[in-house]
């Protein structure tokens, strides 16, 4: 067992020292492209522009013919792209299979130092973690990186999401956890061939008029995901890090889409997977505080003055709490104000 007090020492000669606390940057998408397409490479300025984090992605979506074009097309990107104030994040190979180690060793020593955060997939327990955050550390100290890469989460089996609390625990290194609804599904054996979302065939019903079970009774459709996306809620904060919503795969649905992420917003989490143009905007609009919470919020906080007590505001009791959760508001709302001008005259802040 590993001391308490050693937690925060370099795994490795001459590598960073780990943070101490997670730096929480507004990235309410993580917007995936292909790095071994050349025309997507060639829109990654534009896509910068509109999105917090841009995701060059390595893993399942990549054939297995362009997974070193990808790799190299990511470095590519590093080197030059011009990507304002968006960070840069991969999504690598699984820990299982051939490429993960020329995708950390080669992204570490050519771009780490414009690489934010390296995204883990299929991770079952603590111990992949312990892997990459070894191996990462020996990359660093080689590269001369003077600031540890941080890495995120991928929940997609059923004994991830068993370990998850030991999951987020495992590293300082430990960015956030992501839900992959797909591959947990096929793991759970879930009979569903969607990607995140609802099911039709979930649902509750009704109970029956007068005994009467063949009238008509309303349904209503049920949250395949809410203990999981819950779950990892917490686990995410009882560690300090942050939990974001996966991909929701019907394109075309933007309303269904929007209900998902809205699903996730108030449930904790702080941003979801746009695996489209059309999600940026939805998941823009619903991971940022609407104008009048903010506003409700700064007047909580203004008339509670140091948060103790409690006064009645409109008739609405405040206190402790709800002073806690008004800060939560402001603390996101003045985030964004600072990489998005029309946030911050809406917020006036």
């Amino acid at each position: 067992m590993r001391s308490p007090k050693d937690f925060f020492t370099p795994l490795a000669i001459g590598a960073p020292e780990p943070l101490r606390e997670i730096p929480v940057r507004p990235s309410r998408m993580i917007h995936f492209f292909d790095p071994s397409n050349p025309k997507m490479v060639a829109k990654v300025p534009d896509m910068a522009a509109q999105v917090d984090v841009l995701l060059g992605n390595l893993e399942d979506a990549i054939p297995v013919d362009r997974k070193e074009a990808a790799r190299t097309g990511l470095v590519e990107v590093g080197r030059n792209a011009e990507l304002g104030g968006a960070q840069l994040w991969t999504r690598g190979n699984a820990l299982d299979s051939p490429w993960v180690l020329d995708d950390l060793t080669t992204l570490v020593g050519e771009v780490g130092d414009r690489l934010d955060v390296i995204m883990v997939p299929k991770v079952e327990g603590p111990e992949d973690i312990h892997y990459v955050d070894r191996l990462l550390a020996q990359l660093e100290a080689r590269a001369g990186l003077d600031r540890p890469i941080l890495v995120h989460a991928l929940l997609e089996t059923a004994r991830g999401v068993a370990n998850v609390e030991e999951i987020c625990l495992a590293s300082p290194r430990m960015q956030g956890l992501s839900l992959g609804p797909a591959d947990l599904a096929a793991d759970r054996r879930m009979k569903t061939t969607r990607v995140g979302g609802g099911h039709p065939g979930y649902l509750v019903r009704e109970d029956p008029p007068d005994g009467e079970v063949e009238a008509d009774r309303s349904t209503f459709q049920q949250d395949l995901w809410h203990y999981t996306l819950a779950r990892m809620v917490d686990a995410c904060g009882l560690a300090g890090i942050l939990p974001y919503y996966g991909p929701f795969g019907d394109i075309k649905d933007t309303v269904a889409c929007e209900d998902q992420f809205r699903n996730a917003y108030l449930l904790g989490c702080v941003g979801a997977w746009s695996l489209h143009p059309v999600q940026i905007d939805i998941a823009k609009r619903v991971f940022s505080p609407e104008p009048s919470e903010v506003t409700w919020a700064k007047r909580v906080v203004e008339e509670m003055g140091d948060g103790s007590g409690a006064v009645m505001i409109d008739g609405k009791m405040q206190d402790d709490a709800t002073y806690k959760q008004c800060l939560v508001v402001l603390d996101l709302a003045r985030s964004l104000a600072e990489r998005d001008p029309e946030l911050a005259e809406a917020y006036d802040l």
